[in-house]
């Protein structure tokens, strides 16, 4: 007993261990490139000496995971060419840098952007536009960037890259200089000229420049029988053609860097600001205990918050098709979720703020202001961390969203299922296939990993037309889902706590397995009974759940603090101070609806008047007034009401007084 109780307090410690010191997908100071943060990325850039190469990343994004070994060694292959172009990485999966990425505009993971060297200006680079992705291809597309710069705009430490003329290298034959000039000589399509020259930007005591083959007396006079060659002149006047075993970049690279003389330059490190290359965090997150028989809110509701404040972010304005997803997916979601009823009547609120408007386009900053609830609207609330449980992973970047994503997306098939009748005149009740069709959209314009958006786009035009029932859409994405488990098996994202295997497992649900003539199957009436016992209401757990009352505690705990260090930082920061900045706090929470008054596309509704109904009508700010819960557009309009009838009162009286002077005066008669 004391034996075994010994493994398992050893096996909880390396796990706790292993979940809160586990690294990101990058490592400063390890990786050999610059890991950048929203606090570094624009003054990185800004200004700088080299060029950048910056990959906008998500630490949940499959494919980012897999891509990670290609860009650490491709920052490794070229880290002598740091002092004209650099690489770097930002974590768009991290939550200070979800506005950076905004204000970067970036839409999906990963995104490859380029910066030219001393840009003065914010700029959000230019997009990469290799054919693929591979180590050769963003090499090749680094090359090409670094000879777009003008003359002016050129790093300092690149050398030109333009082949030289043979009548340029013909006339360096009579000079001595006091270094090794090397000239290689290659094909009008080659790049290991340009490779070489960068590969030795950081070595003193030779030259190395690039010559193209056309002239062939030229390749005579040198003994070149083929391309590429490398042709040697020495400080002492002696030159040669140069033996190589293979003509590969790096045996030209080597052999230069190996010659007598030549030697690394003593190159100041360049400028990192603070933060750039700061340590990981060693938090240590303790491991949650959970149940896989269950379904964990948590996990739905971090996933909630994912969708609306990181991954709906990207999108500054929606519209059109784009629009149309987003109010679709509010609306399934606001009808199906089971979720608690903070959550619900947000989901409620949105929904009817979204039919109510009648524009073309929203601004996201509007949904941001509802979903964080600026109008203090009383009973709504959405968790603003992302507490994982059933969807936690052994390392920071497995799992989590991913996973959270497929449980909402089966627990809204399975609502759908169980209870059709909740989205009748939604304009969506007629068609088993709607909650497949909207996450179908939803993966298309908003998920994140485009890799994964292709993916899972070619199973839905295999097959998604052929399901005809509610029961059917269930099992049409439970299907899929295993499909995707069977294909990432093994992968790099695969987190090897969890190991992509065929679901549920034999343990969950021993009647959904069976074996016909030796071979597996799936019994799917059983698999469909579970599904919806699984993903029903009465399965879910609420623990790990945030409150209301905990997120207030510390949203005001971090105001208290961000207001403090702000003061702290300006010498004259008084109690004065402190007034305006509340002031000021009231006056933007005033403002939330401003933005929607801006020309944010055409009103479908001619009517201004109708158009001005639906704003007010949705914008009242829901301040309690006397514990009554009247709120402060409620209380004017009585006071209108109250003044106008007071008037019209006033007006019927005098009009009636009159009325009757003038009767009284028409016939009277006097007496005799």
């Amino acid at each position: 007993m004391a034996a075994g109780g010994g493994r398992l307090a050893l096996q909880a410690v390396l796990t706790v261990l292993a979940v809160g010191v586990a690294a990101r997908l990058y490592r400063a100071g390890e990786d050999p490139l610059s890991v950048l943060g929203a606090g570094t990325v624009r003054r990185a850039l800004l200004n700088s000496s080299a060029a950048w190469v910056v990959q906008f990343y998500s630490s949940s994004c499959g494919h980012c995971i897999a891509f990670a070994p290609t860009w650490r060694a491709l920052a490794g292959d070229v880290k002598d060419w740091e002092s004209a172009i650099r690489i770097g990485v930002l974590d768009c999966g991290e939550e200070e840098n979800y506005e950076t990425c905004k204000e970067y505009g970036i839409h999906f993971y990963p995104t490859f952007r380029f910066f030219k060297a001393f840009t003065k200006q914010f700029t959000t680079g230019e997009n990469y536009k290799g054919a693929d992705r591979e180590l050769q291809t963003v090499r090749q597309m680094m090359i090409d960037f670094l000879q777009n710069h003008s003359q002016e705009s050129r790093p300092p430490a690149c050398p030109l890259l333009d082949p030289v003329s043979s009548s340029d290298v013909i006339s360096l034959f009579d000079k001595k200089a006091p270094h090794y000039t090397a000239i290689v000589v290659e094909s009008n399509n080659s790049y290991i000229g340009r490779e070489v020259i960068l590969d030795l930007i950081q070595y003193e005591n030779i030259v190395v420049k690039r010559v193209l083959n056309f002239d062939k007396s030229f390749l005579e006079k040198l003994g070149v029988t083929s391309v590429p060659s490398c042709y040697l002149m020495h400080p002492n006047g002696s030159r040669g053609l140069v033996t190589m075993l293979k003509p590969l970049r790096s045996f030209f690279s080597s052999y230069l860097k190996s010659l007598p003389g030549v030697r690394k330059k003593l190159l100041s490190p360049l400028e990192l600001h603070a933060k750039e290359n700061k340590e990981e965090s060693t938090e240590i997150k303790p491991w949650k205990d959970f149940d896989k028989s269950k379904l964990y809110m948590a996990d739905l509701e971090s996933g909630l918050h994912y969708l609306f404040r990181v991954e709906l972010a990207t999108h500054k304005m929606l519209e059109g098709a784009e629009l149309k997803t987003f109010k679709d997916f509010v609306t399934i979601s606001a009808k199906l979720f089971p979720g608690r009823q903070p959550v619900v009547k947000l989901l409620e609120t949105l929904q009817e703020w979204l039919v109510s408007l009648p524009l073309d386009k929203i601004p996201y900053d509007a949904i941001l202001d509802l979903v964080n609830n600026k109008m203090r609207i009383s009973g709504i609330f959405l968790t603003k961390r992302m507490e994982w449980v059933g969807c936690q992973g052994s390392r920071p970047e497995l799992r989590g969203y991913t996973c959270s994503l497929w449980k909402l997306f089966h627990t809204l098939t399975v609502q759908a299922a169980l209870r059709p009748a909740a989205l009748l005149n939604t304009g969506l009740e007629d068609n088993p296939q709607t909650v497949l069709h909207i996450m179908r959209r939803y993966i298309h314009h908003f998920f994140g990993c485009r890799a994964c958006a292709q993916h899972f786009e070619e199973m839905a035009k295999e097959s998604m037309d052929s399901v005809q029932t509610w029961d059917k859409a269930v099992l049409w994405l439970w299907e899929k889902h295993n499909v995707v488990n069977n294909r990432l098996a093994g992968d790099l994202t695969e987190d090897p706590r969890f190991p992509k295997v065929q679901w549920p497992t034999p343990d969950l649900c021993p009647a959904c397995h069976e074996e016909m003539k030796g071979l597996h199957s799936w019994n799917e009436a059983q698999v469909l009974q579970f599904m919806k016992h699984h993903y029903g209401s009465e399965n879910i757990l609420y623990r790990y759940t945030e409150s209301q009352t905990e997120s207030s505690e510390t949203e005001l705990k971090d105001a208290r603090e961000e207001n403090d260090k702000s003061l702290l930082e300006k010498p004259g920061g008084n109690r004065e101070n402190v007034v305006l900045n509340q002031e000021n706090l009231r006056d933007s929470e005033s403002k939330l609806f401003n933005k929607l008054m801006g020309n944010h596309g055409p009103v479908k509704d001619s009517s201004k008047g109708a158009f001005e109904s639906a704003k007010h009508q949705e914008s009242r700010q829901s301040v309690i007034f006397l514990g009554i819960g009247f709120s402060n557009i409620d209380m004017s309009l009585c006071v209108v009401l109250y003044v106008a009838s007071s008037l019209f009162l006033m007006i019927m009286y005098f009009f009636f007084r009159m009325r009757s002077k003038r009767w009284k005066v028409k016939y009277y008669r006097p007496s005799v």
